[in-house]
């Protein structure tokens, strides 16, 4: 089900040492230790979040003699972000309707104040 993977991504997304990894993924194909480089943890600590990557399809992992590449996977980050893009869509057109309700206002405003000082000025 889509959704479900939905979830999984977005679980996956939701720590901040994975969306770390991604972006250093996104610069090109890297081993578990140059992944583990800046962070505070073991070997282990960094396989184990990328396994995370790897079951929400965000990262694969592949072999190349005694090398074990780890690659970014962009699909499942572009359906997420199409998720997300429809409601950054609704809230587009809310804030133009406030903006347009807050021209509005002031408008409403300018032209109460020239009133104002219109029969100001005639007394």
């Amino acid at each position: 089900m889509a959704g479900d993977q939905l979830s999984v991504t977005f679980a996956a997304l939701a720590d901040p040492t994975r969306r770390a990894i991604l972006a250093r993924l996104s610069q090109g194909e890297a081993s578990v230790t140059e992944l583990a480089k800046p962070f505070d943890l073991s070997l282990p600590g960094i396989s184990k979040h990328l396994k995370v990557l790897q079951r929400a399809g965000l990262v694969t992992q592949s072999r190349n003699a005694q090398w074990r590449p780890c690659r970014l996977e962009p699909g499942r980050l572009k359906e997420a972000s199409e998720w997300v893009g429809d409601y950054r869509r609704f809230w587009d057109e809310s804030f133009q309707r406030l903006d347009d309700v807050l021209q509005d206002l002031i408008q409403k405003e300018k032209t109460n104040g020239d009133k104002e000082r219109d029969h100001d000025a005639q007394d």
